[in-house]
């Protein structure tokens, strides 16, 4: 079971990661991140789109590797990372919840959330 959570967690990881190019090109799509107060992502902020996609990656490395389909950390980085994201992703939530945008609130949220619980899945090794 953890595998198949790491592999739909890393699902929606990429399609994260491909929203936040969006938004880097400048895709019109800014109502539904970083809290929603532009349509398009002035510079900076398509920087931090383009450092998402990066740790997008090493949020998968590390659930893939917490969940025994790869072995490229050590196991105890490994386990420290997995609740570290579980922690990040119920926050997440939390922060999109809270958000001023109704599109983020409305989107964002189910998606943090399935994160989060996909990440506990993996780190409570079920």
């Amino acid at each position: 079971m953890s595998a198949t959570a790491a592999f739909i967690a890393c699902a929606l990881l990429a399609a994260l990661a491909v929203f936040q190019a969006g938004l880097a090109a400048g895709m019109p799509w800014g109502r539904m991140a970083w809290g929603g107060r532009q349509t398009v992502l002035p510079q900076r902020m398509r920087v931090a789109s383009l450092l998402s996609i990066a740790l997008y990656a090493a949020f998968a490395l590390i659930a893939l590797d917490a969940a025994g389909v790869v072995e490229v950390l050590p196991g105890l980085l490994s386990n420290i990372g997995i609740w570290v994201l579980t922690v990040y992703g119920f926050v997440g939530v939390l922060m999109n919840a809270i958000s001023r945008s109704r599109p983020e609130r409305l989107v964002m949220t189910p998606v943090a959330l399935m994160l989060a619980l996909f990440f506990l899945t993996i780190a409570l090794g079920v």
